[in-house]
């Protein structure tokens, strides 16, 4: 008991099942990577500076240019000013909702790179254990948590490291600034920080490239399950056994109660006499050969000759002959081919009785039935 209660709380080395891993995707557990979103957002951003930055830079200068030229009348006419201001608002507006845009839809990407899309209510619920200083004490010194402080110090020596050798090279330029008039300076010094902004958005990858793999194996680790934790979702599964067992008994009953209405319907039982009983329909318009009914052994046998009784359904004792049917027969289906003489056989004779029982022809004899030897059974 100790090994198994060792086994179910620490030995997690089986991998995730489906069923698992669809729950967690449920409860909004995916991979995600922040540094990758991060990565995404920065190299779209300092591209789109790059690309229309310009644009940007003058459609601005224009509309803080007229702003700041306003005729004197405007100046003492408080609703002129409102006007003013709303329309500036306005052309700002134009000017940056779509690098905007750009920027939410590079977020979005950057979440579902890694994981997927998923939008999952249990995510989003609000879980009050969080709000538990204990937990949050027991958080911030987890495994975890020094995991996310080093990733920070090796991401800010990263990013300080690369910044270093991007000032370097552009010193040069930097000092060349002092020579230039403020206009061009100015333009000048906007381009170098803009590359400048997206090379350093590039060492991010890095960071990137060392936190994707990581968030994919601390995910999967997470979802790894104990040997008694498949046995248990196994049982919630497939059912535990006795619950198995008992609809399985039920499915026989029920079963059961079905063959055993069909017997009234049927032409002829034929018996071994005591051990096996078999019902069978032999109708031309329906049937094209004769179809099993209803079979059973022992008690069953004993039932189904007590209702082919009480319905007057003729009870025919040919022993190899209900053996025969018995194991080689499937109930609803028509017998095997091999049998078609021994049941026309039986059915003939069967007609004869009841001319016998008229007074029409004398007593029949009971024919010896031909059975094949493959589809003999002495059991």
């Amino acid at each position: 008991m100790a090994e198994g209660g060792q086994d179910s709380s620490q030995d997690k080395s089986e991998e995730p099942t489906g069923k698992r891993i669809e729950k967690s995707r449920e409860e909004g557990q995916v991979p995600r990577s922040k540094e990758l979103n991060t990565t995404v957002i920065l190299m779209v951003g300092s591209g789109g500076l790059l690309m229309y930055g310009g644009q940007v830079g003058n459609s601005i200068k224009n509309i803080m240019r007229t702003s700041f030229s306003l005729p004197r009348e405007v100046l003492y006419d408080t609703n002129q000013m409102g006007l003013y201001l709303m329309n500036a608002a306005i052309e700002v507006a134009t000017v940056l909702l779509p690098f905007l845009f750009v920027l939410f839809l590079a977020s979005i990407a950057g979440s579902i790179v890694l994981g997927g899309w998923l939008l999952s209510a249990k995510a989003m619920a609000p879980k009050f254990s969080r709000m538990n200083p204990l937990k949050g004490l027991k958080r911030m010194f987890a495994l975890k948590a020094l995991v996310e402080l080093l990733k920070a110090v090796a991401k800010v020596s990263v990013v300080l490291f690369f910044a270093v050798l991007i000032l370097n090279s552009r010193t040069e330029e930097l000092l060349g600034l002092g020579q230039e008039s403020v206009v061009r300076a100015m333009a000048h010094s906007v381009q170098i920080l803009g590359w400048s902004f997206f090379y350093l958005s590039c060492t991010m990858i890095v960071i990137a490239m060392a936190d994707v793999p990581f968030q994919i194996y601390d995910h999967h680790k997470n979802l790894k399950m104990t040997k008694q934790e498949v046995k248990d979702e196994y049982k919630d599964t497939e059912g535990k056994p006795e619950v198995k067992g008992r609809i399985r008994q039920l499915q026989r009953e029920v079963a059961q109660r079905r063959m055993m209405a069909d017997v009234p319907d049927a032409d002829v039982v034929i018996t071994n006499p005591t051990h096996y009983a078999v019902a069978l329909r032999y109708n031309p318009e329906v049937d094209a050969a004769p179809v099993l009914l209803a079979k059973g052994n022992d008690q069953t046998a004993l039932k189904i000759r007590e209702i082919a009784k009480a319905n007057d359904v003729e009870i025919v004792s040919a022993p190899p002959l209900a053996r025969s049917v018995y194991h080689h027969s499937e109930i609803g289906h028509e017998i095997p081919s091999g049998l078609y003489m021994a049941v026309a056989q039986i059915l003939a004779y069967i007609f004869q009785l009841k001319q016998f029982r008229r007074r029409v022809t004398p007593r029949p004899e009971m024919p010896d039935f031909p059975i094949p030897d493959e589809l003999r059974s002495d059991q």
